[in-house]
Formats: C-alpha cells, structure tokens, sequence
C-alpha cells in the first residue's frame, strides 16, 4: 500500500472539507505516521473516515480509535502553545498525545486499561515521541492530584461537562469533550476566565462512547 498517498487523499478528500485548513495542523498529519499507531492489522484501515478498533495481541478491547477528521479538528480547535501543559483522559494508541506533544510543551494522559496503557507507551516509544507520559488509572479519580493544566482534552464522551475537571484547569485554559447524550452530542470546548467562570461553546454535533467513569447528569448542580 502506498502510505504517502493514502496520507495526502486523507488530508485532501476528509481533512480539508472539515474545515481543518491549519497548516502546522496538516504538517502534523504527514508528520505523526498514524498507521504507525492503529492496532497492527489494521494498517491499511489507518486513513479510512471513521473511528478504528482498539485491538491489543488480537483481541478487541471495546474502545476506538477517533477518525482522522475528528483528530484533526480537536488539534486545530486547541490552538495549543509550546508552553502549555495538556492533560489527556482516554490515551487509546497514544496517536492523539503523539501529536499535541508537538504543540506543546508536555502531555499527561491516562488510560483505564492497563494493556491499552502499554500498548500506547510502545507505539510512542516506536516513534520516538518525546514530551508525553502515559499513566494507568482512572483520569477523572487522578485529574485533582496531578496538579495544574493549561489543556484539559477528554478522549471520549461523557454525558455532561465534568466540572471537577475544571479544577484542574488553569486561569484562562481550555477543556475539551464531547458532550451529551446518544443521539445529541457536541464537542464542546470550555473556555475557564481569569476569575473562574467558565465560557462554553459548541463546535460541532458527533458521536462516540462515553467514557468508563465519566460523571452522570444527576451527579452535579449547576
């Protein structure tokens, strides 16, 4: 299969008509060889327009892989700097991190499973990413103890904004989820001012799994 090509028709026929139109978001698409980070297999899949499996030694883990267009849209909505610090919750292959560490200035994410955890920390190594630190566990229970985040990105769904979350997010960060319930999800992204309120804006409407762990709607109070 010829990579380079099925790279550019990616970026050209599915990225592109996203809106993603970010020129140091494109140059990361060619850069961060996604087929290096899907499960093995799956290689030739690795451009196709919709989410992948999460295989681990063959063995389907239940979770999935973002399409391409879905990565590329998150990375460009961020607009992360070299200074900020970005929390991950839901590492999956480590594709997503692999690509903000070259944003910014250090990745934190954290996977509930344990072989999904080391299965990223392989495919990172492999590609020789630096910046990122893959942790086991739960990220909404380790979130509070890991300290102060510029970027706070959720991997995943969760029915409503986790405000604990928000703690963990610095004056003037970002925190980024997709929002809701099947079949009314937005990816959301939360804008936290300087004294603390929180400015929230709807992107775009999508689906994907919510989160092992995520917070309920009868869980908080706004």
């Amino acid at each position: 299969m010829d990579f380079k090509q099925a790279r550019f028709n990616m970026i050209e026929q599915q990225i592109r008509p996203w809106n993603v139109l970010n020129q140091k978001v494109l140059d990361l698409l060619e850069l961060i060889k996604r087929e290096n980070f899907v499960s093995t297999g799956l290689e030739k899949l690795a451009f196709t327009d919709c989410d992948l499996p999460i295989r681990v030694n063959g063995t389907d883990t239940g979770e999935a892989m973002f399409s391409p267009k879905m990565e590329a849209r998150i990375l460009q909505e961020l607009e992360l700097t070299s200074q900020e610090k970005v929390l991950e919750i839901g590492t999956g292959t480590g594709y997503m991190a692999a690509l903000m560490a070259q944003q910014c200035a250090h990745v934190t994410t954290v996977e509930l499973n344990p072989a999904i955890a080391e299965l990223a920390r392989n495919n990172l190594n492999k590609n020789n990413i630096a910046r990122v630190k893959v942790l086991e566990g739960c990220g909404f229970s380790l979130a509070p103890t890991l300290g102060q985040f510029d970027v706070i990105v959720l991997s995943g769904a969760t029915p409503i904004m986790p405000t604990s979350l928000l703690e963990a997010v610095n004056p003037l960060g970002r925190l980024m989820a997709v929002v809701g319930k099947a079949p009314a999800m937005q990816l959301v992204l939360a804008r936290k001012s300087r004294d603390g309120q929180l400015i929230t804006t709807p992107l775009f409407e999508t689906m994907t799994k919510v989160l092992i762990n995520a917070p309920k709607a009868d869980e908080f109070v706004f």
